[in-house]
């Protein structure tokens, strides 16, 4: 029997090693229709954060009803080295133990790293089990596990081989603090606070100069040129001569480009190469020298000068110093501008001349915007705004930087001997060859998952039958980081996309509306909610609470109102159990209207539910499985049950809904339907989670009851609305207008010794619901608000009387006032004396 209090922590401990053991978790039923689903791997960097606890627990819910509905459902478990994170964090911990990185040689560092990996991973399967998230451990992988490392290798082998990926200089985004290369969708852009530094280049052999507005004054060490428009009437006579370098004193030219625009501050522009993409651009149309000014931590060169070893922020600060006193600064013009911070360390990201491997995008983005015209090939997103967002990325098509400057990684499978060059998965033969110290973007492992972790490049059952997989669940924000790669190198390399189904989730904000993070505090770890109110409650609110693709705002006082619904459940669930426990069998025969009802109220929500899973709408399965929980199921069925509980068939009704209701549950509250299932005299499998889902059964719907239990239902609200505002007795007396059956209602409404066949000479007050009409027969306690009420309408009226008194014993006003108002106020003397009467007699 059901504990007589709802304990959530007694309710989850031991269930989820128990189903582990069981092995339910475990695919491979090859007679069953498969089903797969992509789990967005954390990294091993540290905890599960809300983010990740709302789309495992998406993805959960929607293996578990697949499971239930009878399919062999495989979600398999990962994590993800996350490159530059988790040397981040070894290097730091390094450094407190008084160990320097390079010192330490890369060897004994990616052991230390192996050491974090395996640490943070045993954290993050103890969450999975606290979240409940029903994961197949036989198959699970990590992105630098050996079968992942070869499957990145191949393809890196083989874009390389077919030109889709290439060495060159470029320029890059540039973590200072990680001293590696970024991706652009790793660089995330925030409003600062900046200038215009505006500076006279002199003409060469003249006391002429041009005004050039940089934000950058710190680069100017390498520049190469100085552009106008060559359609600038300003300044076209003057392309081909030279500019003098300010600091340097070096002639640089005075070029004509349609980069400088007329109409932007003074249509002047100083060309940094290696330090601007823009003007690395320029530079390769005039074919200038590139300058690089600064060292990898973002400090000066040797080409900065007097300025060498200071770093960014101290040289522009000596220099526009240095430069006012010159005479050379003209003015400072304050602005605030959009910069790129790095998406991991936060740091300011420099632009970047650096040799890096690149991926060419132009073919492969083409494709996925090709296959996202076919609705046979295209990844379907859900809501199916977010598509545009995929389709955004592949249009701009920005070839993707993979290379960074990390030993923690996938090292570049590219081997070097002098200028030779060698790509291969195996090394190469022979001596002097040294491998690309670099590693690989975390992202292109990543990019891999749905089908590396199945054992591709080899052939299997397992690549056979799960792949393309079935959904993907994940946040918006990484669309362009993951998704988009994931969609065109599956559709690269395999020619199908990587699968069907993309849920997106929004971000998790605090109660205000703001993103959580660690500088306003308002962060919420899962595990606390979950040790407070329960991994159910947790799960339940994440996933029901807004619709898909929506920003929850998260409220703990939400995640306690979930846990009292639970509470709900256990205490109706309890009170079934407690009356069921001598059922034998389950036979809906011998019905009651109200069985019929509640059976016609069950199929109907069946059907709604599965609607709604199917179409990932958990917000609407949440809102429906409520009301008919609550309302129909506990409020309605249970209470017209105790008064038939002794009946067989009300006993089978109980179970048969209760046992429904748990299965529609229990994607969403895994350990407390499991508890309550358990406790069934009465089941279909040894596990609620390996049980069968509820099926719509249409010889379950009885309109002519459910129409007439509705009403009486209606009519049962209404006559105690009723009774309670008219502070009525137990001895009030009932007449039906009809001699319909009413047994229902006279039951609910414990009418037995109530009803009378003719009017009583005492306050009456009709009662009436569509189809049925009464009359209550009552003598009303008066209370001391009543009595009040009464002495007020009393002394209003005996006011309004003088006046009207008065006003009608006026000769001018009755002789000259219209008759039919005289009238209208003689009348209205006459009833409020009468309703006077009345209210003294009481």
């Amino acid at each position: 029997m059901l504990d007589t209090k709802y304990n959530h922590t007694k309710v989850e401990e031991g269930k989820y090693d128990n189903w582990k053991k069981a092995g339910y978790f475990t695919a491979g039923d090859v007679t069953k229709k498969p089903y797969a689903i992509v789990i967005p791997p954390p990294n091993v960097t540290g905890v599960l954060h809300l983010g990740h606890a709302m789309d495992t627990t998406l993805q959960d819910i929607i293996i578990r009803y697949k499971r239930m509905q009878g399919y062999d459902a495989l979600w398999l478990p990962g994590m993800d080295h996350a490159a530059i994170a988790t040397e981040a964090k070894v290097v730091q911990r390094l450094k407190s133990q008084g160990i320097n990185k390079y010192e330490y040689g890369r060897e004994k560092f990616l052991e230390a790293c192996w050491d974090w990996t395996h640490e943070h991973a045993d954290v993050i399967r103890e969450q999975w089990a606290k979240l409940g998230l029903s994961l197949d451990y036989s198959r699970e992988r990590f992105t630098l596990d050996d079968g992942l490392n070869k499957a990145v290798n191949e393809v890196f082998v083989d874009y390389y081989n077919k030109g889709l990926i290439y060495r060159g200089e470029k320029i890059i985004n540039w973590d200072p603090e990680a001293q590696t290369a970024l991706s652009n969708e790793e660089v995330i852009y925030q409003d600062d606070k900046g200038a215009f530094y505006h500076l006279k280049y002199f003409i060469d052999k003249t006391d002429e100069y041009l005004d050039v507005a940089t934000t950058r004054p710190e680069t100017l060490f390498g520049d190469t040129a100085v552009a106008v428009n060559p359609e600038d009437e300003r300044y076209k006579h003057l392309i081909g001569k030279y500019c003098i370098l300010p600091v340097l004193g070096k002639k640089i030219p005075i070029i004509g480009d349609e980069h400088a625009d007329p109409t932007f501050g003074t249509g002047v522009v100083k060309i940094t190469p290696a330090h601007d993409p823009n003007d690395f651009e320029v530079g390769e149309r005039h074919n200038l020298e590139r300058i690089v000014v600064m060292n990898p931590d973002a400090t000066m060169n040797e080409n900065a000068g007097p300025y060498k070893g200071l770093t960014r922020e101290e040289c522009r600060k000596k220099l526009v110093e240095d430069l006012q006193k010159e005479g050379i600064l003209i003015r400072i013009e304050e602005i605030t501008h959009s910069v790129g911070h790095s998406e991991r360390t936060g740091v300011m990201v420099e632009p970047y001349l650096s040799k890096q491997w690149f991926v060419k995008m132009e073919t492969l983005a083409n494709r996925v915007l090709e296959f996202q015209k076919d609705k046979e090939k295209k990844v379907n997103f859900v809501p199916s705004r977010y598509e545009k967002h995929l389709n955004h990325w592949m249009e701009i098509q920005h070839d993707w930087c993979i290379s960074r400057q990390l030993w923690w990684g996938h090292r570049i499978p590219a081997w070097y001997k002098g200028e030779e060059i060698y790509v291969g998965v195996d090394a190469p033969k022979g001596e002097g060859w040294v491998q690309d110290e670099d590693v690989l973007d975390t992202w292109f492992s990543s990019a891999l998952w749905p089908f590396s972790t199945l054992g591709w490049p080899n052939k299997n059952t397992d690549m056979e039958r799960y792949f393309p997989n079935d959904c993907l669940v994940t946040g918006f924000d990484i669309i362009f980081f993951w998704v988009a790669r994931m969609v065109f190198q599956s559709e690269e390399i395999n020619g199908v996309r990587p699968f069907k189904d993309c849920v997106i989730h929004g971000l998790i904000r605090d109660k205000e509306g703001r993103k959580m993070s660690k500088s306003l505090g308002n962060g919420i770890d899962p595990m606390d909610m979950i040790k407070e109110y329960g991994a159910d409650a947790l799960r339940y609110y994440l996933t029901t609470d807004v619709a898909a693709g929506t920003d929850l705002r998260f409220d703990t006082e939400k995640v306690k109102a979930t846990w009292n619904y639970i509470n709900k459940i256990w205490n109706a669930s309890r009170f079934v159990l407690m009356n069921i426990s001598s059922l034998k069998k389950i036979e809906l025969v011998d019905l009651s209207p109200e069985d019929k009802w509640i059976l016609t109220k069950y199929n109907k929500v069946i059907k709604t539910i599965t609607k709604h899973m199917d179409k990932y709408d958990f917000n609407i399965v949440g809102t429906e499985l409520y009301n008919f929980i609550y309302d129909d199921f506990c409020s309605n069925y249970i209470e017209m049950a105790k008064y038939t509980i002794g009946k067989d068939s009300t006993k089978s009704v109980l179970c048969y809904v209760l046992t429904g209701i748990l299965k529609m549950l229990h994607p969403f509250m895994p350990f407390v339907t499991e508890e309550i299932y358990q406790l069934l005299p009465i089941k279909d499998a040894e596990s609620i989670m390996i049980s069968k889902y509820p099926e719509y059964n249409k010889k379950q719907i009885f309109i002519i009851e459910e129409d007439s239990v509705n009403d009486a239902i209606e009519f049962i609200k209404s006559f105690r609305n009723v009774k309670t505002e008219n502070s009525m007795t137990k001895d009030l007396k009932v007449m039906f207008d009809t001699e319909d059956d009413n047994s229902l209602i006279v039951k609910m409404l414990k009418l037995e010794d109530n009803i009378v066949k003719e009017p009583l000479g005492l306050r009456a007050y009709r009662v009436f619901s569509s189809k049925v009409r009464a009359t209550i027969f009552y003598e009303k306690i008066e209370t001391e608000a009543d009595k009040a009420f009464r002495e007020n309408q009393i002394k209003s009226l005996e006011e309004s009387i003088q006046k009207r008194e008065k006003l009608l014993a006026n000769e001018n006003y009755v002789n000259k006032a219209p008759s039919n108002v005289v009238e209208l106020d003689r009348q209205k003397l006459v009833e409020e004396k009468k309703k006077l009467e009345e209210l003294l007699k009481n």
